[in-house]
């Protein structure tokens, strides 16, 4: 029998950026960014997931070093990016998508970059999308995973009740904070995660947290849980989350599939989970109707980025375009 490969077979061997600084792109936001690779590659550009996840050094090796210059970047209000979300007085009014589509130009004109491959999963494939029809002109590839366009039903799916059918353990563990609360939990989520006491708001933002890292993965991953256990993370993560949530990512219902026929002419790959619980495989199918040029690519494994069964996709997805 021949041996399932580990994430560390699929992926290239870990790296450190050989740039990285801070980029202010006004409202007092100062974003941090990272150059990875080589300098004279292929440009592309990481767009993690969250939102509010922040970047893990993993997520450089998704890439041939010799052969992209790669570009990755703490969204607003996490990671490395200034004024972090979990502070007191953060103000998150000038952290939307549209804020966010801005940011990716600011950082492609910042960086000397013409055209980019842009690469994102989860929240980051929703960026991606918004992204590319957006500047489709700026967009060489699209290489996507876990699919999100944040329509209603999506969002329904994971925080008013659907998955819990799944996952009823960790759905208990969300439900704690809100105290037999029956009716749409992202809004009551959003009272909790705001308000100004700690003794509120932290033991919030770590149910809401420890919900998305235990059911991310087609196996539970306690790993996954702890490195999303950090209080300040976990505020930060579930705030920013929910902000976009509970304004439906400042889009109209569907607008990314209706929109997607800007796409028709960009190379690109789905890849998809057939059991990921955050973001089911119909908004995959959804996107892959509305944009049939797009290789799609279904395999077995939840939703994280970490499963080997996606991460070979993604690899081979990156490796196919390093040279066109």
């Amino acid at each position: 029998m021949t041996e399932e490969r580990t994430l560390d077979d699929i992926l290239y061997p870990p790296l450190q950026p050989y740039r990285h600084g801070r980029l202010d792109v006004g409202d007092g936001q100062q974003l941090y960014w990272e150059e990875c690779g080589n300098p004279d590659g292929k440009p592309a550009v990481f767009i993690h997931g969250g939102p509010g996840g922040g970047l893990v050094p993993d997520y450089r090796r998704y890439f041939d070093p010799e052969r992209y210059r790669l570009v990755l970047f703490d969204q607003r209000g996490c990671g490395n990016s200034l004024p972090h979300a979990s502070e007191p007085t953060a103000d998150l009014s000038a952290n939307t998508t549209w804020h966010l589509v801005a940011d990716l130009e600011r950082i492609r004109v910042d960086r000397g970059v013409d055209r980019w491959m842009v690469f994102g999963g989860s929240w980051g494939s929703t960026l991606a999308l918004a992204y590319a029809e957006t500047h489709p002109d700026r967009v060489t590839e699209l290489v996507l995973r876990g699919i999100f366009t944040l329509r209603r039903s999506e969002l329904d799916w994971y925080y008013n009740g659907g998955a819990a059918n799944i996952v009823p353990e960790w759905w208990r563990t969300f439900e704690a904070p809100l105290q037999g609360f029956t009716g749409d939990r992202i809004a009551r989520y959003h009272e909790l995660l705001f308000d100004p006491d700690p003794a509120v708001h932290r033991p919030a933002g770590l149910a809401w947290t420890t919900w998305e890292a235990a059911t991310s993965d087609l196996e539970f991953s306690a790993e996954h849980v702890e490195a999303f256990s950090d209080p300040e993370f976990a505020v930060a993560f579930a705030r920013i989350e929910n902000h976009y949530f509970v304004n439906a990512g400042w889009l109209a219902e569907g607008q990314l599939l209706a929109g997607a026929h800007r796409l028709a002419h960009i190379p690109g790959v789905i890849v998809q989970g057939r059991y990921d619980l955050p973001c089911p495989v119909t908004t995959a199918d959804a996107l892959h109707q509305a944009w049939p040029q797009a290789d799609y690519r279904v395999v077995l494994a939840g939703h994280s980025i970490s499963e080997p069964a996606i991460a070979a996709e993604l690899v081979a997805a990156t490796d196919r375009y390093a040279d066109r």
